[in-house]
């Protein structure tokens, strides 16, 4: 929780004002003025679906470093800004869905000034992309989306090993938990409109 003064100099303590101050904390690069381009084109927005363990972290930590794009982890803003309620699936998804209407007209804004954003935030279901899809069609945004297919044994090995790098995230990235989110996900089809990518990957 964040303390902050409003217009008239009161004190203001809550969330929103916590979101005011995140907001200055994206990941932006060391060459980001030299990325901006002109007023009249709009930046682009990518953004990925996969399974959990897909590796969708990973690639856009690299594609943001890859193509000078300030890059959103949703699970960096939720641990921020929610730090003690998340506990179990069910809270997360009451969360995220409270997070995405404060950053939709802050991401169209960015997008619209001409820089590109990377969205760490999960693309794995129709109802899910719906918010992209408003992101980009209010505006007329560029857009990407980046669909990491990859076959259950592989998303589980990776958890393992990702429970070992980021022990803090052990009692959510389980066998159980990746089947009950699995049993959601909705690969994305051409019908959906998105600019799709898809990148295969099987197990050897």
């Amino acid at each position: 929780m964040f303390l902050c003064l409003g217009e008239s100099g009161e004190t203001v303590s809550d969330r929103r004002c916590s979101l005011s101050i995140i907001m200055v904390n994206w990941s932006i690069p060391k060459d980001f003025m030299h990325k901006v381009k002109s007023m009249n084109e709009r930046g682009t927005l990518t953004f990925f679906c996969g399974k959990m363990g897909a590796g969708k972290s990973t690639k856009s930590q690299e594609l943001a470093t890859e193509i000078g794009a300030i890059r959103l982890s949703e699970d960096e803003w939720l641990a921020a800004i929610y730090p003690e309620e998340i506990k179990e699936f069910n809270d997360y998804i009451k969360y995220s869905s409270r997070l995405k209407p404060l950053l939709k007209p802050h991401l169209q804004k960015v997008l619209i000034s001409g820089i590109s954003v990377v969205l760490d935030f999960p693309a794995n279901t129709q109802k899910q992309r719906l918010w992209f899809k408003e992101i980009i069609s209010e505006h007329n945004i560029p857009h990407k989306l980046i669909y990491l297919e990859l076959d259950n044994q592989v998303c589980l090995e990776q958890l393992s090993l990702r429970r070992e790098t980021n022990p803090e995230r052990a009692h959510f990235d389980t066998e159980e938990t990746f089947h009950l989110v699995t049993s959601y996900f909705q690969a994305p089809s051409d019908e959906e409109g998105f600019n799709i990518e898809v990148v295969r990957r099987k197990n050897s």
